[in-house]
This record gives structure tokens, C-alpha cells and sequence, in this order.
């Protein structure tokens, strides 16, 4: 029979959170049971949670930044064991076989992929995520959490992480690169590090100076106010790269024009309204813009690798959440932009019910 777990949930669409004793599975040959020590506050869990973007599952517990130890692995499991430190991220399971899966998207998964929450998996069964004390996932979903890297700090690169790793890496940070970020945010601090550590000059671009020491602090060489006409005005055609983290309605050409002959700008924000870009503005200057989405498994396991190796963690804020109250709270402080840079919820403070 299926076990339970305390765990946090929301029963309808602008509720406040409850706790529960959230049923998980019992283990397949192929699961591995994850006590949860600490859950990232991702943004995607507030516009799921809040039916922001539609087709939401209530009672639905959220969270996809999850960090842990195994507790309990099934009879065919050979990638981890009782004690290891692990993670989970945005899928639980693809069906292995699509070209997408054989290529290490499982992201793109053809069947299509199961994400961690608010997803029904194969079984027909609704996902519920890291939001709680304990997670069952198959092995193939679950990544090693490397020394080096505290669990609290290591939650959020399971998104925040390789959604900036995976771009950088695919157009070419590094040495002799200039590369800007859009936001200094949960996503934006992650990449302003990311590119610093992979040895790019990094520049962050934000609507006021209010966190230029901060980006600084962060690997950041040099700090513009978009607000300032005459700062941007100087910038243009000043960088290969630039990463758009934030979800705000942009005037996307003006920053098609900081860009180089040849560059991209790289968009991992989700704004409710379409961008608006004067053909134009890509075309002089052979310009790019594109999108992307997480990682695959082994692309996270190597941007957890990269992180460990460069001592790179999130930036967090611990929660304490034996008041569920408290992560509706931390909620609103994310839709305000009023944290530095993830809040991190310390799973053992739910309450048992």
C-alpha cells in the first residue's frame, strides 16, 4: 500500500496552503524514495499553483527544486543507495525511447515528458512535488548531488541552475565573451555566476541600480540601469550573448540592439503577452533570438558537476514552514521581486497532521 508523507498543498486555485499527509507510491523496482531536506521557491510553482497558466490539478503540492538523501531504493535500482545525496528537478519520467530521450532531452520527450507536479504520470496518476518530507521517483530522474555542495544551496540549481547553465553553455560563454543578464533575480544570479565561473565577462542589466553591488558581488564586471537612455545607448553592439530571466513584457529590440554582429539573446522568461519584434532588428546583424528550456538528466548532472567544482550555490533564504502561511507569504515576496535570490523552504519544519 502506498505510504504518506507531511507535505504542503494547495486545494483550489487562490487558497492558502495546508498541510497534508500526501500519499506517495510504493516503491517499483526502478524508484528510489527521497527524504526531501529543502524545496526551492520556483516561480513556475506560484503561476501553476495560482492557475496562471490554466489546466492546474488541485489538490496539487508543488516544488521542482529538490535536494535530499535516498532512504529507500527498489530491487533493480543501480545508480544510487541508502545515504546518497540527490536531486530531483522538473521531470520524473520520459519515456526512453523517442529520439528526443536517446538524444538527453527528456524534456522534449515525444509521449510527452511527466513533470514533478501537476503532471499525470503513466500510470494515470497525478504528480505531487517537493513541497514535503519525502518523494518517490524512478532512478533515471534523479541526479547525484556532488560534496561540496550544501544541500540548501544546491535545491535551486536543479531549475534556476540549469536553466542558465544550459544556454551558456550551448552558445558559447567563456573567455573572450561578452555576456549580459536580463534580471538579477532566482534565475539571473544563477546565470550572472554560471557565466563568471565558465570566464565571460558578465554585465547585468536591470531596471534601476538597486542591485549593482550586489551583481558585482555576484561576478558581474559592471552593472546598467535600463532606465538610463544613455547607458543603453552606450552599450549597443556590445555583446555576443545576452540571457532574458525575467517574465516581463520587454521591448525586445531594444536589447537586440546591445547585441553584436552574429549574437543572441537567449530567452528562459515566460511573460503572459507575445513579444513584438521588428524583423529588422535580427536582421541587421545576422542576429538571434531564441529560447530554452532546463536541461536534460545529464546536462544537469554536469551543471551540478560544474557548480560543485567552482563552489557555486544558489543564494537562498531558509523558510521555516511550520506555519504554512509562511509560503504563501514567500510567494508574494517572489511576484515582488523582494528576495535574495531563492527562498528555500527547510522541508522538515512541515507540519504532521
Amino acid at each position: 500500500m502506498p505510504h504518506t508523507a507531511p507535505a504542503l498543498s494547495l486545494p483550489s486555485a487562490g487558497a492558502p496552503f495546508e498541510a497534508v499527509a500526501l500519499e506517495r507510491r510504493d516503491l517499483r523496482d526502478d524508484d528510489v524514495l527521497i527524504d526531501v531536506a529543502f524545496a526551492g521557491i520556483c516561480h513556475s510553482d506560484i503561476h501553476t499553483g495560482r492557475d496562471e497558466w490554466g489546466a492546474a490539478h488541485y489538490p496539487l503540492t508543488p516544488g521542482h527544486e529538490i535536494a535530499g538523501t535516498v532512504a529507500a531504493v527498489g530491487s533493480a535500482v543501480t545508480r544510487h543507495k541508502v545515504g546518497d545525496r540527490v536531486g530531483v528537478g522538473c521531470l520524473v519520467d520520459s519515456c526512453t525511447e523517442c529520439e528526443n530521450c536517446k538524444n538527453g532531452q527528456e524534456m522534449f520527450c515525444t509521449k510527452p515528458s511527466v513533470g514533478t507536479y501537476n503532471s499525470k504520470g503513466y500510470d494515470g496518476e497525478w504528480t505531487a512535488g517537493g513541497y514535503a518530507q519525502q518523494v518517490v521517483v524512478t532512478e533515471r530522474m534523479v541526479v547525484s548531488i556532488p560534496e561540496g555542495l550544501e544541500l540548501d544551496v544546491a535545491a535551486p540549481l536543479l531549475c534556476a541552475g540549469i536553466t542558465t547553465y544550459s544556454p551558456l553553455k550551448r552558445w558559447g560563454a567563456g573567455p573572450g565573451r561578452r555576456v549580459a543578464v536580463i534580471g538579477v533575480g532566482g534565475l539571473g544570479h544563477m546565470a550572472v555566476k554560471i557565466a563568471a565561473a565558465m570566464g565571460a565577462e558578465v554585465t547585468t542589466l536591470s531596471r534601476s541600480d538597486a542591485k549593482a553591488a550586489d551583481a558585482i558581488e555576484l561576478g558581474a564586471s559592471r552593472h546598467i540601469a535600463t532606465s538610463d537612455a544613455a547607458a543603453m545607448k552606450a552599450a549597443r553592439a556590445s555583446f555576443d550573448l545576452i540571457i532574458n530571466t525575467v517574465s516581463a513584457d520587454l521591448d525586445m529590440a531594444q536589447y537586440l540592439r546591445l547585441l553584436r554582429a552574429n549574437g543572441v539573446l537567449a530567452n528562459v522568461g515566460l511573460p503572459n503577452e507575445p513579444y513584438s519584434v521588428p524583423p529588422f532588428a535580427l536582421i541587421g546583424g545576422n542576429k538571434v533570438l531564441t529560447g530554452s528550456n532546463i536541461g536534460g538528466i545529464a546536462e544537469t548532472q554536469e551543471m551540478l558537476d560544474f557548480c560543485a567544482e567552482h563552489g557555486l550555490g544558489s543564494t537562498i533564504e531558509l523558510l521555516d514552514a511550520s506555519d504554512p502561511a509562511a509560503v504563501d507569504a514567500a510567494w508574494d515576496r517572489v511576484v515582488a521581486g523582494d528576495v535574495r535570490y531563492r527562498v528555500v523552504i527547510d522541508t522538515a519544519t512541515i507540519p504532521q497532521v
